[in-house]
């Protein structure tokens, strides 16, 4: 078997998009090809960075890798269209065949295997992004490991990869998932408004030596949580922002 070659580069490199998938109304995930025998240099949660230029303006953002850390010969952004958002809106405009400039991986706020056997995670909107490669990874790996969801959404259009999460907590004993809609519709059984601390004291796990949550969002929000997961208990070093 060949020498899996591991892709790392400050520079920004040309990928070719190799395919699109619409996730919601104003989500896709893009796939972008590699060598055969090649994967990204990463751990789950780690970012690339995406650059463009638009308006005769050089702007770049960092994405995490939606993917399955190790999968060779592609790798995979999930990315929400802002109209503000002058490099979502750029690569909502790409055509599969065209390239796109990526550097990276660089190291972020990631999982790292046996940091721990209870692991919560709170996103809100796209903040689920850097958390869709840790939930793959320890559900592929099938390491022994609870995994508690709480994602906060404005409406049951907006919730990225609601089926994989749905289907996964159908299948896997050790992951929960809590969806919380800002406009429910009727008959909506979870959570409804904001994320308050009494939904994280119910849909995370405990505070302990070996628990942490990952924390992602509109920078409001995560200022909130951050400061309510304390309160409850939860130390510092255990809350992870990627």
């Amino acid at each position: 078997m060949a020498d899996v070659i591991r892709i790392k580069t400050k520079t920004p490199t040309p990928y070719l998009l190799a395919e699109l998938r619409p996730e919601t109304h104003d989500t896709k995930t893009f796939r972008f090809a590699l060598p055969a025998d090649a994967t990204l240099d990463l751990l789950p949660g780690d970012h690339v960075t995406v650059h463009a230029t638009v308006n005769g303006k050089a702007v770049k953002r960092p994405y995490t890798p939606s993917s399955l850390v190790g999968t060779l010969g592609f790798f995979e952004l999930t990315v929400k269209r802002y109209e503000t958002g002058a490099v979502s809106k750029y690569l909502h405009d790409r055509r599969v065949g065209e390239t796109v400039e990526i550097s990276g991986p660089y190291a972020g706020g990631h999982w790292v295997d046996g940091m721990a056997t209870r692991v919560g995670f709170v996103a809100g909107g796209t903040g689920i992004t850097p958390m869709i490669s840790i939930i793959r990874w320890i559900l592929a790996k099938r390491l022994p490991v609870e995994l508690w969801l709480v994602f906060a959404n404005k409406t049951e259009a907006d919730i990225i990869l609601r089926e994989e999460f749905e289907q996964a907590a159908r299948e896997h004993l050790n992951f929960h998932c809590y969806h919380v809609l800002g406009q429910p519709p009727t008959g909506w059984s979870m959570g409804v408004g904001r994320v308050t601390p009494d939904m994280l004291r119910t849909h995370l796990p405990p505070p302990g030596s070996d628990t942490v949550v990952f924390l992602c969002g509109p920078p409001p929000m995560v200022d909130a949580l951050e400061g309510n997961l304390k309160a409850l208990g939860y130390p510092e070093q255990a809350i992870i922002l990627p």
